[in-house]
């Protein structure tokens, strides 16, 4: 792969608050960001449109990509259900002269940082508890006890992972967690921030 800008990765359990934070950061305009689509086998959820929200394909396809060695990182999450970064994506957007933003989860996270360990930014988001993470998923009402259930317990295991990034934003605030997020990504860019309008 060519060399390009550099990458900031936010990882977290499902319910965190990642998403809302990547999307306050490509929001200011001084970091120079630009989001990396993952690709996915999972099908469409309600408005999801292919090369906007992921990249959707088939198993089959998604296998295809895998073995012809596409992928920066991938993963089967559940059965037959994979996510993973293509390498084209991470080109396309280094050719634009951006930095790239990524929400992934904690192992894809990781896979990245060790490919690129000098500029890579790994940041992980801790929500308050376990119990306000069940609280978040459950106000959401996307999937089935069965799915929290399971979120839950893939929760803790990568509450584990936390020490292994290069930075822990704590999420039980919002506010200041967009702007922890904000003055670390500006760091590790070389950004200046504005001063903010009263």
């Amino acid at each position: 792969m060519t060399e390009g800008g550099k990458l900031i990765i936010f990882s977290a359990p499902s319910g965190s608050g990642k998403t809302t934070i990547v999307k306050h950061l490509l929001n200011q305009p001084e970091l120079n960001l630009a989001f990396s689509i993952s690709a996915t086998s999972r099908p469409r959820r309600g408005k999801e449109k292919n090369g906007v929200n992921y990249y959707f394909m088939s198993v089959s396809q998604f296998k295809r990509h895998i073995k012809d060695g596409d992928f920066l990182e991938w993963e089967e999450v559940y059965r037959d259900n994979f996510y993973g970064t293509l390498k084209s994506e991470v080109e396309r957007l280094w050719a634009e002269g951006k930095n790239v933003i990524f929400d992934i989860d904690v192992s894809g996270g990781l896979r990245i940082k060790k490919k690129f360990p000098d500029k890579t930014l790994a940041v992980f988001v801790k929500p308050p508890s376990v119990d306000e993470l069940k609280i978040r998923l459950k106000k959401r009402s996307t999937e089935s006890d069965d799915k929290i259930n399971m979120r839950i317990a893939k929760a803790s295991v990568e509450l584990a992972t936390a020490p292994q990034f290069d930075k822990i934003i704590k999420n039980y605030d919002l506010e200041v967690a967009l702007n922890e997020a904000h003055k670390l990504v500006a760091d590790f860019v070389g950004a200046e921030i504005p001063p903010k309008e009263d």
